[in-house]
C-alpha cells in the first residue's frame, strides 16, 4: 500500500491540494480558483472528495497550511480539539486566510476521522528572528499581549532555503555561511533574509499586511495615515477592507491585482499601470537594501512564487538595480509549499 501524505493549502480564494508520497514525488496534485458564488464547503465535497477517491486507501496522514501559529506554534503540531480551539482564537491575526484552513481540518475530519492530521505553520519559520527585528517599538504593557512581528510565507522560504543550501553544498561550499534573501513575490508577497539556513529578518510583520507591495494589499503604510483615515469616520470593516482587498497593484494601477496584466497595459500607456510597477519595485528594492544590511552582505537572492518565477522583466530590472551588490547570484526556485508541508508533517509524525 503507498504511503502517501494528503496535503490541503487553502488560500484566501484558492484551493491547493496535493498527495505525496514517501519520495517526495506527486502522485496527484491539483488546484483551482474559487469564484464568488461558490462556496469553500461545496468545492471540498463536490471537487476535492471524489479526486482523491482513487487514492484514499493510500494515504496515511492529512497536512494542511495555516497561515498564522501565533507565538505558540513553532513546528508542525497534530491536531486536536484544543488545537482547533486555539487557531480559532488566532484568526482576527490572519482574517483572510485562517478561516479557510479551518474549515479544511474540519471536513479532513469528517472525510478520514481515522486519518493523523497535522498544522504547518507560515510563521514558524520565522520564530528564529532575533529580538531586534520581531520587536515593534511600543510600551512592554502592549508588547506582552503578543504585539509584536511574526513573519509569513515561512513553508516556501524554508523550502527555497535548504533548495538554495543542496545547491551550495554541491558545488563543494559552505552552507553554514549562506547569505540568502528569499523573494515570495505572488498576489502576497514577502522577503526573508536568511543566514546559515536560519532565518534573522523579514518584511512580514504582526499580520500579513506588512511589507511589500502586493496584489490587493497595501503593504507598509504609514499609520499616521490611518489614524487620520479613522478620524475622518472610515469603520474599522471598512479599514480592513480597503488595506486587504482595494489597495497594492489594483489599488495603484486602478485595474486589477495581476502582475500580467499590468505590465501589458503598462506597455500600452496605461499610467496607472505604470505607477504599479514603479511603486511595486521601487518598494522591493528598498527592502532588499533592507534585508542586504540585516545579512551584512548577500550571497543569493532567489526568486519564487508567481510573480518571481515567472516575470522576466522583472528579474532583469533587479539585474540591473542591484549592480551594486557585488558577487549576487541570482535564481529562481519554484514554490513548493505542498512538498515542504508533507515533508514537515512526516518527520514530526516520526519523531512524534
Amino acid at each position: 500500500m503507498q504511503d502517501l501524505a494528503l496535503v490541503i493549502n487553502l488560500g484566501s480564494s484558492s484551493l491547493k491540494a496535493a498527495l505525496v508520497d514517501s519520495t517526495g514525488a506527486f502522485p496527484w496534485h491539483s488546484g483551482r480558483s474559487l469564484q464568488p458564488e461558490e462556496s469553500l464547503d461545496g468545492v471540498l465535497s463536490r471537487w476535492l472528495e471524489p479526486e482523491l477517491a482513487p487514492y484514499r486507501e493510500g494515504i496515511t496522514l492529512v497536512g494542511h497550511r495555516v497561515v498564522h501559529g501565533g507565538e505558540r506554534f513553532t513546528a508542525p503540531t497534530r491536531i486536536d480539539a484544543a488545537l482547533e480551539a486555539t487557531l480559532e482564537e488566532l484568526v482576527p491575526l490572519a482574517p483572510l486566510h485562517n478561516p479557510p484552513a479551518l474549515k479544511g481540518l474540519a471536513w479532513a475530519r469528517g472525510w478520514a476521522p481515522d486519518l493523523p492530521q497535522w498544522a504547518c505553520f507560515d510563521t514558524a519559520f520565522h520564530s528564529t528572528l532575533p529580538a531586534a527585528a520581531s520587536t515593534y517599538a511600543l510600551p512592554a504593557e502592549l508588547r506582552q499581549r503578543g504585539f509584536r512581528r511574526f513573519g509569513f510565507h515561512g513553508i516556501n522560504h524554508q523550502h527555497v532555503a535548504d533548495t538554495v543550501a543542496a545547491q551550495w553544498q554541491q558545488q563543494g561550499r559552505d552552507a553554514n555561511k549562506l547569505r540568502l534573501i528569499s523573494a515570495h513575490l505572488g498576489a502576497g508577497a514577502s522577503l526573508a533574509a536568511i543566514r546559515g539556513g536560519r532565518c534573522i529578518d523579514t518584511t512580514m510583520g504582526y499580520t500579513p499586511l506588512e511589507g511589500l507591495v502586493m496584489a490587493s494589499r497595501s503593504g507598509s503604510v504609514d499609520p499616521g495615515l490611518l489614524l487620520e483615515l479613522l478620524r475622518d469616520g472610515m469603520g474599522e470593516a471598512e479599514l480592513s477592507h480597503l488595506l486587504q482587498k482595494q489597495a497594492g497593484l489594483k489599488g495603484l494601477s486602478g485595474l486589477s491585482g495581476d502582475m500580467r496584466e499590468i505590465r501589458e497595459q503598462a506597455a500600452a500607456g496605461h499610467q496607472g499601470a505604470q505607477l504599479a510597477l514603479d511603486v511595486f519595485r521601487q518598494r522591493l528594492l528598498q527592502l532588499i537594501g533592507a534585508m542586504a544590511a540585516s545579512l551584512r552582505g548577500v550571497d543569493v537572492l532567489a526568486l519564487t512564487g508567481g510573480i518571481g518565477e515567472h516575470d522576466q522583466a522583472l528579474r532583469a530590472e533587479l539585474t540591473d538595480a542591484l549592480s551594486w551588490l557585488p558577487n549576487l547570484e541570482m535564481v529562481i526556485v519554484p514554490a513548493d509549499e505542498e512538498g515542504m508541508i508533507a515533508l514537515l508533517c512526516r518527520r514530526s509524525a516520526a519523531v512524534g
